[in-house]
């Protein structure tokens, strides 16, 4: 690919939710989003995205961790919010730009790392390259 398109900017990242050194990816189910977000109520987790840059014949790898803590939650604040239809595709079984929103009592770190991209050091980086 670099061959033909020199110039080009390649950006590949990917977001992963960890509670007790486990991965929590992306539920099969209602119920595995059930009991994703049981484990995660009322504790903090870590969301961590990993990125790769390739930019004018250099490749630059970093990561990025944010903090979640979530609210402890009961299981029909659980069932509503699996309702809602935002569990399916998120890993960890939330998406705090949405509904899921209302789970998270507090982050640190960066929430857009949360969403999905570290946008602000994605940006640095790229202008490091």
């Amino acid at each position: 690919m670099h061959k033909l398109h020199p110039d080009d900017t390649v950006i590949g990242c990917d977001t992963g939710v960890f509670i007790d050194n486990q991965m929590i990816g992306k539920p099969k189910s209602d119920k595995a989003a059930f009991e994703i977000l049981k484990l995660l109520s009322g504790k903090t987790h870590r969301v961590i995205t990993g990125c790769a840059v390739y930019k004018g014949g250099r490749t630059v790898s970093f990561s990025q961790v944010t903090e979640v803590e979530f609210y402890k939650l009961t299981n029909a604040e659980i069932e509503e919010y699996i309702a809602t239809g935002e569990t399916s595709d998120k890993a960890g079984a939330y998406g705090i730009q949405g509904n899921g929103a209302l789970l998270v009592k507090q982050i640190k770190g960066d929430y857009f790392n949360v969403v999905g991209l570290p946008v602000a050091l994605l940006n640095k980086k790229l202008n490091e390259i």
